[in-house]
């Protein structure tokens, strides 16, 4: 009886964190960044063929988690010009993968840009923490709710050229497969993978206090760090429209955008997977999931 009780007690104290665990796949999570990052892809500038390489590998993993989409191939493809170049860029792609919810089709957007600056002569500028830290993390929480079916439907977005004026985020938005009522919620990534302090911020809850407590239980006592802040208009590093949310949030739908503050490395050749931070990537790609689990099961009730 003795043994019985000390086996229940380490069970219950051991348990939450080893389910925790495994709903995310470390191994899987970082062989995904490291090859969005590597040389091979040559920077993800969109049309050029290291985005086209990361295109494929987003496409195929979405088939092989048998996500459905809206669009052929998972591809909904778009048109802009980038006044900076003085250019036209033709089918550039944004990658969609879909999941039909249980007890509602009010959707639960999840986006990260896979994009990023390219190459400068030979100098490759990697973008492991911009964003293919965030491109791994859809990717993760793509597979965990392919074995889990939400209450909500969800959209699973790779975006593109992102750092090109959120192109990718207004064309989805612009030509939204459903009526973007149907949006309760779009979740952003974009920077989750290092910090020196151990910090993450969720960003939005000033423009969307209901969003707030939710997270805050999700959150407490979690590593990394979760803090508020980067949102209120016309202070100082106000990050509202810093990244591909900022195309929802201009059509009233509520958002929360998880990313770290910059660092040495932003938008330089050194941003490179070497320097990710790989405890900490984990361990934000599973609060991030956690606090989406949260809000599937607790938006339904609105």
């Amino acid at each position: 009886m003795k043994n019985l009780l000390k086996f229940l007690i380490l069970f219950f104290l051991v348990a939450p964190s080893a389910l925790n665990a495994q709903k995310i796949d470390q191994n899987k999570l970082l062989k995904d960044i490291e090859y969005l990052s590597s040389d091979e892809l040559g920077g993800r500038k969109p049309l050029s063929e290291g985005s086209l390489k990361a295109r494929k590998y987003i496409q195929e993993r979405f088939q092989a988690l048998g996500l459905k989409s809206q669009y052929p191939d998972y591809t909904q493809y778009f048109d802009f010009n980038n006044s900076r170049e003085g250019k036209l860029y033709e089918k550039a792609a944004n990658i969609v993968g879909f999941i039909g919810g249980k007890e509602t089709d009010k959707l639960i957007v999840v986006i990260a840009h896979y994009d990023h600056i390219g190459m400068d002569g030979e100098k490759i500028f990697n973008g492991a923490d911009d964003n293919a830290s965030g491109t791994g993390g859809l990717l993760a929480l793509a597979e965990y709710f392919s074995k889990n079916r939400p209450n909500h439907s969800m959209m699973f977005v790779a975006l593109d050229a992102e750092e090109m004026g959120h192109q990718g985020a207004k064309a989805l938005v612009n030509d939204f497969p459903f009526p973007l009522t149907q949006i309760a919620l779009n979740i952003n990534m974009d920077m989750i993978s290092r910090n020196v302090n151990n910090e993450i911020y969720a960003v939005g809850t000033y423009h969307y206090p209901q969003l707030k407590q939710t997270i805050e239980r999700v959150a407490a006592g979690r590593s990394p760090k979760l803090l508020f802040g980067h949102d209120i208009p016309g202070q100082k590093g106000d990050w509202t429209n810093a990244s591909d949310h900022s195309q929802f949030h201009k059509n009233g739908i509520p958002f929360i955008y998880f990313g770290v503050e910059d660092h040495e490395d932003y938008h330089k050749d050194t941003d490179t997977f070497d320097r990710i931070q790989p405890e900490f990537y984990t361990g934000a790609v599973r609060l991030i999931l956690d606090i989406i689990i949260a809000f599937d099961q607790e938006l339904k009730k609105d």
